[in-house]
This record gives structure tokens, C-alpha cells and sequence, in this order.
């Protein structure tokens, strides 16, 4: 991030990002909070705020104003909200909660770090 863009994200009194091992279409466990035990597929990750939003989990009902000009229907609208990072723990293949590490290899002078799981060891990319 440019220096200049920083200066005023701090200035506003955000944070500034921070790596997050979870990515957008993970399959996650929701391990604390009130849906505790749900599982579902990463929508968005913030970095900035450290929160990801998780289908089917923490919905919250919206009351939404009709505004024809954005052909936007009125009524209750059920959406997801963010949830934190940590209160989420990716799933592996066989669908065993567990936290994320990295191994570093080198393919001819390039360094890849690849996300595994600490439980076994399976690789979680997904190519």
C-alpha cells in the first residue's frame, strides 16, 4: 500500500492490514459466537478490519426503504454480517477443523509458500 494511503487510513483511525490465512471461497467452522458449530463457504474477507463474512452464518434481517429509481423492493432483507477471524477455523478436505501453516519451497530460484493444514499436513490450495 502507498505510503500516502496510509497516512490517511491511519489518520481516520483505521488499522492497517494484516495477512489473514483464511481466503475468499474457504470452507470454514465457526468455533465461537452465537453460531457456534455452523459451517459455510468464506463470501468476503476484510483485511483491515480483520473480519470475514461466512454463508448461512450470523444473518441479520435489514428493513430496507423502496426506492424505484434503484429498482430496490422494500420489505425485510435477511443478510450476512462479518464475523472475526479468529472465532473461524478452515476445514480440511475430509472436514476436520484445523489452523493453517505455511511451507516454503523453492521451484527454480522462485520461493512459494503454500498454505497446509497443521492437522496431517494436507496442502489446502485449491487449483
Amino acid at each position: 500500500m502507498p505510503k500516502i494511503a496510509y497516512q490517511r487510513r491511519q489518520k481516520r483511525g483505521e488499522r492497517r492490514p494484516v495477512r489473514v490465512k483464511i481466503r475468499k471461497d474457504d470452507l470454514v467452522r465457526v468455533i465461537a459466537g452465537r453460531d457456534k458449530g455452523k459451517t459455510g463457504k468464506v463470501l468476503e474477507v476484510d483485511r483491515f478490519s480483520r473480519k470475514v463474512t461466512v454463508e448461512g452464518v450470523m444473518i441479520v434481517k435489514r428493513h430496507t426503504r423502496p426506492n424505484p429509481s434503484q429498482q430496490i423492493k422494500g420489505g425485510i432483507a435477511e443478510m450476512p454480517m462479518p464475523i472475526s477471524v479468529s472465532n473461524v477455523m478452515i476445514l480440511t478436505a475430509g472436514g476436520v477443523p484445523t489452523r493453517v501453516g505455511y511451507k516454503v519451497e523453492s521451484m527454480g530460484g522462485k520461493i512459494r509458500r503454500t498454505r497446509v493444514a497443521r492437522k496431517g499436513g494436507e496442502t489446502l490450495e485449491k487449483r
